[in-house]
C-alpha cells in the first residue's frame, strides 16, 4: 500500500477500535469524542497501550473523515458529535476481512488461533469458524495492496503469526500525551484555505468539519467555566 494510504499509531488506533465497537456494542455506536478515546486508551485487548487525549481524537478523525474512511454525525438526534467508520466502503472490506483486520490493528501479530478467537463476538463475523477466518486472512494478504501478511514461525513459536500490513510503523508517533491536570482553553481550529483553490467536495467536507470542531470547542469551554465556577 502507498505510503500516503497507510496508517499511523494512532490512526491504526481509531480505526480499529472504531470497527470493534461498532461490531461488538453495537447499541452503543457511532462513538462520542469521549468514548472513543475511552476505547483507543482500554488497558486489555490493546498492543501498544495508548494514552491518547481528546483533542487528538478530533484531529486524528478530521483527518480520517478527509481520507474517507470515517464520518462524524452531528445535528439533530445527537446531543454530541458521534464518530463511526466507513472502511467497508472505502476499501471494499466484508464483515469477516473488517473483524479480522481490527483485531490485528489493536493487538498486533497473532496466531489464526488467536484471531479466530478474537474475533468471535464481532457481529457478523466470522462467529469462531477458523475456516472463515483464514479465508479472511488469504483475501487480505491477495489483496493488489496486501493488508495482511502470514509470517514465518520464529524460534520458540507453537504457531506462526499473521500481521496486518496497513500500519506497518507501529512507533512512527507520538502516543499522545496525557491529559493536563489543570483545565486550559482550547484552541480554535485553523482558518479554513480560501474557497477558490478548493473543489466542491472538499470545501465541504471542511466545513462539516469546522463544525464539529466548534461544537467540541463549545462543550469544552461550558466544563471549563462550570470548574471555574465551581
Amino acid at each position: 500500500m502507498d505510503l500516503a494510504d497507510q496508517l499511523d499509531t494512532t490512526e491504526a488506533r481509531i480505526i480499529g477500535a472504531l470497527i470493534e465497537k461498532g461490531a461488538t456494542t453495537p447499541d452503543n455506536y457511532p462513538l462520542s469524542t469521549n468514548a472513543l478515546m475511552a476505547a483507543c486508551n482500554q488497558t486489555s485487548s490493546r498492543d501498544p497501550i495508548l494514552d491518547i487525549s481528546e483533542r487528538e481524537v478530533d484531529a486524528l478523525m478530521l483527518e480520517l473523515r478527509q481520507r474517507g474512511l470515517a464520518r462524524t454525525l452531528t445535528g439533530a438526534g445527537h446531543r454530541v458529535p458521534k464518530h463511526r467508520h466507513v472502511v467497508n466502503e472505502a476499501i471494499g472490506l466484508d464483515d469477516n476481512e473488517l473483524a479480522v483486520i481490527a483485531v490485528l490493528l489493536l493487538r498486533g501479530p497473532q496466531t489464526l488461533n488467536e484471531i479466530t478467537s478474537r474475533t468471535e463476538r464481532y457481529a457478523d463475523g466470522p462467529d469462531g469458524d477458523q475456516d472463515l477466518v483464514n479465508a479472511a486472512v488469504d483475501r487480505l494478504a491477495a489483496r493488489p495492496e496486501p493488508l495482511a501478511v502470514r509470517l514465518d514461525r520464529q524460534p520458540g513459536e507453537r504457531e506462526p503469526r499473521i500481521d496486518q500490513l496497513w500500519s506497518p510503523n507501529r512507533s512512527d508517533r507520538d502516543p499522545g500525551l496525557p491529559s493536563p491536570t489543570t483545565p486550559e482553553v482550547p484552541s480554535l481550529p485553523l482558518p479554513l484555505p480560501p474557497a477558490t483553490v478548493m473543489g466542491a467536495a472538499d470545501l465541504e467536507s471542511r466545513v462539516e468539519a469546522l463544525e464539529v470542531a466548534l461544537v467540541e470547542q463549545a462543550r469544552r469551554l461550558d466544563d471549563l467555566l462550570s470548574e471555574l465556577n465551581g
